[in-house]
């Protein structure tokens, strides 16, 4: 594929942090990366990121190959990551990967669903947003996030399912599920993952799509 028609770009050294990601899996070379659009908050979008067989993807998934490292794109989210950017996090506070996106979300996408009537103690407020767009969102590819617990300004999550020992929980967590918090409930102005990512068995692209 000419690199000018992607989608997609993956600097040199993100694409080498996503294989050694993928180097530690069995079958590795049967993993594709899946980069989606989980939803929206404010001017930002934020994402879901995982990986799954190739033979697992959906049929209208966009797939295109980043050396040896195939990357499916859903179809629904090819217009609102055309032209972004997967990089090393600049931020060093937040090591892992990032999203530069020149896209925003559209006044449409923003409207999509009721809003949220937050409403009680923060971290009432914190576990509404995570049960009702956390959670349904990265479902899909067979995650689950709980509340643990927040104090003085810091909500500590802990992550289940397919995002428990998955390698890209960190994007998830950066890029969907902080995002998505902060900007819901203004007290809280940083989420901290307290999962044991040491247990579990493959769990985050077995469970990813059937």
């Amino acid at each position: 594929m000419n690199p000018d028609s992607r989608i997609l770009t993956i600097t040199e050294g993100a694409l080498k942090k996503i294989l050694e990601i993928r180097s530690t899996e069995n079958d590795a070379e049967t993993l594709a990366l899946v980069l989606a659009i989980a939803g929206a908050q404010g001017t930002e979008f934020s994402y879901s990121m995982h990986m799954t067989r190739v033979d697992m993807l959906d049929a209208d998934d966009v797939v295109e190959y980043h050396g040896e490292l195939p990357v499916a794109i859903p179809a629904g989210s090819v217009g609102n990551l055309t032209g972004a950017t997967l990089e090393v996090s600049r931020n060093l506070l937040k090591p892992g990967l990032s999203i530069e996106n020149p896209n925003s979300p559209s006044p449409k996408i923003l409207g999509d669903g009721p809003p949220l009537d937050l409403s009680g103690p923060v971290a009432e407020q914190v576990d509404q947003v995570i049960q009702t767009q956390i959670n349904p969102s990265i479902a899909s590819h067979g995650g689950v996030a709980e509340l643990v617990a927040v104090e003085e300004g810091v909500a500590y999550v802990r992550l289940g399912g397919a995002c428990q020992g998955c390698g890209l929980a960190d994007v998830t967590l950066s890029q969907g599920i902080e995002t998505t918090i902060v900007a819901s409930v203004p007290e809280v102005h940083q989420v901290i993952d307290v999962t044991d990512h040491n247990s579990g068995e493959n769990p985050y692209y077995e469970q990813s799509k059937k």
